[in-house]
């Protein structure tokens, strides 16, 4: 049992799910995301999208091949899938882009048409290759190489799925809306006014307006920039019972 699940009252508070009902919950592989921000496949299959009663039809369904992520089928039931990855299941016609509720917590969100064909991922880091190329380190894992060094640390790219062409960018600057992914405002979305570079070990801090206009400061790893005027993706809204 050690390694291969996890006990719930323990698990990620990322994951939605019934703490007390069960004694175990399946642990994520080793993959894109972190474990802590992250759901299993097989737990989105059963539990969120409810196209199976039991772990054991979650992976049939998941080892058929019937279930893609980011445009490439994944037979690893328990595969990490983390924040803007888009979820498919070719049979039912239906595509999720997994997001982030008022608490923090993962959860899929239809989207149809276009919407189903991109993705969003933040720039980690840079490094420069042999030949003079750039490889940008994006948050789901994956690694691009662009010509030159045109993207900041804090971006987001807009990605075809799965072949990786760059349709687009979000820049981390004043302007831009940013998805707050941490902290007391995670979940919300909101205008940002500037970046501060802070000197030394303190992290860079955003400053951003909520819906009534005042000021609040996040650490630049907790904003995640979702488009301009309007933000590209379905942001799910907070339930009127607090939950």
């Amino acid at each position: 049992m050690p390694g291969k699940h996890m006990k719930r009252i323990a698990a990620p508070r990322a994951l939605i799910l019934p703490r007390k009902e069960k004694k175990w919950v399946y642990k994520v592989s080793a993959g894109p995301h972190p474990v802590e921000r992250s759901i299993p496949l097989a737990v989105v299959v059963r539990d969120h999208l409810h196209l199976c009663e039991t772990g054991r039809e979650a992976r049939r369904i998941i080892g058929a091949g019937d279930v893609t992520v980011d445009g490439a089928a994944q037979k690893d039931h328990k595969f990490p899938v983390g924040l803007m990855d888009v979820v498919s299941v070719p049979k039912t016609k239906q595509t999720f882009r997994i997001l982030l509720d008022h608490h923090a917590r993962l959860i899929p969100v239809e989207v149809k048409g276009d919407e189903a064909r991109w993705k969003l991922a933040r720039v980690e880091n840079k490094t420069t290759v042999t030949g003079g190329k750039t490889q940008i380190n994006l948050h789901d894992g994956r690694n691009i190489l662009v010509p030159k060094d045109q993207y900041k640390t804090g971006d987001v790219l807009k990605l075809e799925v799965p072949t990786q062409k760059v349709l687009g960018t979000h820049k981390l600057g004043a302007g831009s809306l940013g998805l707050i992914t941490g902290g007391a405002h995670a979940g919300e979305v909101a205008p940002i006014k500037a970046v501060e570079v802070k000197k030394g070990p303190y992290p860079n801090m955003v400053v951003l307006t909520n819906k009534e206009g005042t000021e609040f400061r996040t650490i630049k790893d907790y904003v995640f920039p979702v488009g301009e005027k309007t933000a590209e993706v379905k942001i799910p809204e907070a339930k009127t019972d607090g939950q």
